[in-house]
């Protein structure tokens, strides 16, 4: 992770992050742009923050997203 992204998430918990993106995109959207299970099938916050803490790769990956979601949106408005 770049010392960029690392600013943009500075205070921002892995909950608010997961949170936000699946009100951005919903489950269906997020388990297309990131394909893990834990989107897929039967997804919740608590079964996606499990996993999420355990996997760094797919950790990254969400904050990733969620940077450039934020950037994003932050440019059209």
């Amino acid at each position: 992770m770049t010392q960029n992204t690392h600013t943009h998430l500075h205070g921002v918990t892995l909950e608010a992050m997961l949170t936000e993106l699946v009100e951005h995109y919903g489950w269906e959207g997020l388990g297309q742009r990131i394909d893990i299970r834990c989107f897929r099938s039967d997804p919740s916050i608590k079964s996606s923050l499990t996993f999420l803490r355990k996997t760094p790769w797919a950790r990254e990956k969400v904050e990733a997203l969620y940077v450039g979601m934020r950037r994003a949106m932050k440019s059209v408005s």
